[in-house]
């Protein structure tokens, strides 16, 4: 096991995962809301604006970043334009 320090909100934790316990629900959430974005938004071959994807669906700019990185959302993150985030 690892000394980690969380990704979402900085305390540092034991353990293999990137974001500690108490932040690992939130996570699910947030990626539960990103997945039926997609299911209901995503359509073909469309590219997205991700201030949008941002708006509409209430994750931060780092989080959807860290999701997008994963392999689960490899194909909708070959079609983000990620443009200017404030």
């Amino acid at each position: 096991m690892n000394f980690n320090k969380c990704c979402r909100c900085g305390c540092f934790f034991v353990s293999e995962n990137a974001v500690c316990p108490n932040c690992e629900q939130k996570d699910l959430i947030e990626m539960g809301r990103l997945k039926n974005y997609i299911e209901e938004n995503v359509s073909g071959s469309d590219f997205y604006n991700m201030n949008n994807v941002i708006s509409c669906t209430g994750i931060t700019a780092n989080n959807l970043n860290r999701f997008l990185a994963q392999s689960q959302f490899a194909d909708f993150a070959s079609h983000i334009e990620k443009g200017n985030l404030d």
